[in-house]
């Protein structure tokens, strides 16, 4: 039975984005494992805009948004673009200069962009572990 409601839309959007953090570099260490496949094309997940949009979107509701314009008014919630929702898309990003077996996978963008993924990963569940490290200090204090 899901608890809707339980976490803020803070834990929410971290947790969506370790889930996309986690896909895109699966994409990454195929790009890599590929680097010697004649005609590959490296691929990566586009997720950060759609990822934007459903936070600017679950926000409406709150006070001072355009929805709510009473503190006794209920806000919306559950829009069409939910944090959850989001995806991201798979595309190819060519190299500029192929190489003569038509294999497009440069291993040092490949590598930069593990790191940089790396990091946004790593940052994303330390922010998690927080939250719920202060959750549980705030049910410990309310024994």
């Amino acid at each position: 039975m899901p608890i809707d409601g339980i976490f803020d839309s803070t834990v929410e959007l971290l947790a969506k984005s370790v889930d996309l953090r986690t896909r895109e570099h699966n994409l990454i260490s195929s790009n890599l494992a590929n680097a010697e496949t004649p005609g590959y094309t490296p691929k990566a997940l586009q997720f950060e805009e759609s990822l934007q949009k459903a936070v600017k979107k679950s926000t409406v509701g709150h006070i001072g948004s355009p929805s709510v314009t009473h503190p006794a008014h209920i806000p919306l919630r559950g829009s069409a673009d939910s944090i959850q929702q989001v995806r991201g898309t798979v595309i190819d990003v060519p190299a500029a200069t192929p190489g003569r077996d038509r294999n497009s996978v440069e291993l040092e963008n490949e590598m930069s962009r593990m790191m940089q993924n790396q990091v946004l990963f790593n940052a994303s569940t330390q922010l998690l572990t927080k939250k719920f490290e202060s959750l549980r200090s705030a049910l410990r204090e309310g024994k």
